[in-house]
């Protein structure tokens, strides 16, 4: 495996190159944090379909399809119509608010006191995200070298916190697009036609398998409905999302580029079943339906494809951890340390000031250093995924829609949804088991009975503050000097 190795360490050697260069572009807060708000289609189009596409969504699905067939589409299937409906319905105003954070927009439109406790939710959330992308890592190094876990999570967590460290979302989105042309070489150009073939093509594949395994809905309904509230709710809402649509550098590009990373998913979503269920023809015994991407990747490529796809696997996971990663410590550092501080005026824009800079950097430090040591401790990735989404889902997705789309919403409904929401999650989680569908449905229905109760029994929201709020949504806010730049891509 010379030639596969030797176009790995190539690969990781270029990841800490971009970061390097990079860094010499994130000169201010908005460069560092949200690429300068000047992304344009094609750039955009990319980062954002590698950000949502990580290795859940590659060796999981993979996975799925193993274990269920063509309906195993269906998880990542779910993620790409949440980003179709991000794009399609809320892009356009989110991009138009210049901010950096869910919470900062939840301030905005509550007037100041609703934030506190959903950047703690969102800190959570993003945190064990990025704790989950970083553990693939052992898999993906297991088969390319052998390595021990606790190496091989140290290894690419530790590369993926150099070039994030270095240059912020800059880094990050110049290393995404590479991701995005080796994930769509890797994945649908090579291994998807190559694992058909081997596996004699769709006829002789339906003549090996069970009929089930071609049915849309083999997976189950409950688990596709549970699969919506969970991916496709998170999309809409998710700071590591949110954060991409910030670097658009307009609502229309966020938008149309948006939706092209959308539909983009929709057809990953597929080859990743159609990948699975031709390796359950090659090897129908395996120990776990998760090995099957590794193992149709280790014997059924030729030297060099092999290298290619491996790191195809690894761009997704990458993509997903450093998008994670410097979403929990934007949040941790402009939505936490700072009100710990006691910091005032949070709607000023100091873009060029260097201690910003530094600041969100070491915070990117900090956090990763964090995240591989908790993923070096943690066993249960599935567990701890469920966890983050279901409070993410359960405790901000109703105040932060409500926000969007009830003018009556107001920012004690907001605070007691959050609370209510997250603790239901919680208790349930603690009664009826972590994996189990009740926490999340009971969760988010708590959420919005509280949000939409106490909204109407307390004083509407000020009437200058929904001014103010209804400015930002029209783009009518003045954009700083600094973001008004050179736009990319």
């Amino acid at each position: 495996m010379a030639v596969d190795y030797a176009v790995i360490i190539a690969y990781l050697a270029g990841m800490l190159a971009v970061g390097w260069w990079g860094m010499r572009r994130a000169r201010s807060k908005s460069e560092f944090l949200v690429a300068g708000r000047r992304l344009g289609p094609s750039m955009y189009s990319g980062t954002m379909a590698a950000i949502v596409l990580g290795g859940a969504s590659t060796i999981g699905g993979v996975g799925l399809g193993y274990r269920y067939g063509l309906s195993g589409a269906w998880m990542v299937f779910t993620i790409g119509l949440g980003l179709l409906a991000l794009s399609v319905f809320f892009s356009a105003r989110i991009a138009r608010l210049k901010v950096y954070t869910v919470s900062e927009m939840l301030d905005l439109r509550y007037g100041g006191s609703a934030g506190v406790i959903s950047g703690v939710v969102m800190w959570a959330y993003t945190l064990m995200l990025a704790v989950t992308s970083t553990i693939a890592y052992a898999t993906i190094f297991d088969v390319l070298f052998g390595l021990d876990r606790t190496l091989a999570i140290i290894l690419g967590g530790a590369v993926v916190v150099a070039y994030s460290t270095l240059g912020g979302m800059w880094s990050i989105t110049l290393t995404d697009m590479v991701q995005f042309v080796v994930k769509t070489l890797g994945v649908l150009v090579l291994l998807l036609p190559i694992a058909v073939v081997k596996a004699g093509g769709f006829a002789e594949m339906k003549a090996q398998l069970p009929t089930e395994y071609f049915a849309p809905l083999g997976i189950g309904g409950q688990t596709i409905f549970t699969y919506v509230l969970i991916y496709t709710f998170g999309m809409l809402i998710g700071q590591d999302i949110w954060q991409r649509v910030f670097t658009a550098r307009s609502d229309r590009v966020a938008k149309l580029g948006g939706t092209v990373a959308g539909v983009y998913c929709l057809v990953y979503a597929i080859a990743g079943a159609v990948i699975g269920t031709a390796a359950k023809v090659l090897y129908p015994d395996l120990a776990a339906a998760d090995d099957a991407f590794a193992t149709i990747v280790k014997d059924a490529l030729p030297v060099g494809v092999r290298g290619l796809v491996l790191a195809a696997a690894l761009s997704a996971v990458m993509s997903t951890s450093s998008g994670a990663l410097i979403a929990c410590a934007t949040v941790a550092n402009n939505d936490i340390w700072s009100r710990l501080r006691g910091v005032v005026g949070r709607g000023r824009d100091d873009e060029g000031a260097h201690d910003e800079v530094a600041g969100n950097r070491a915070f990117i430090l900090i956090m990763g250093v964090a995240v591989i040591g908790i993923a070096i401790a943690l066993n249960n990735v599935v567990e701890a995924l469920t966890v983050a989404y279901n409070l993410l889902v359960g405790g901000l997705l109703v105040p932060i829609l409500g926000g969007l789309l009830w003018r009556r919403g107001t920012a004690p409904g907001a605070l007691s949804s959050v609370v209510v929401g997250g603790v239901a999650v919680v208790g349930l989680m603690a009664w009826k088991g972590i994996l189990a569908n009740e926490p999340v449905y009971y969760g988010l229905l708590a959420s919005l009975v509280a949000y939409v109760a106490v909204s109407l029994a307390t004083k509407p929201t000020d009437a200058a503050v929904l001014a103010a709020w209804r400015e930002r949504l029209a783009g009518r806010t003045p954009v700083p000097a600094a973001e008004g730049t050179v736009p990319v891509g």
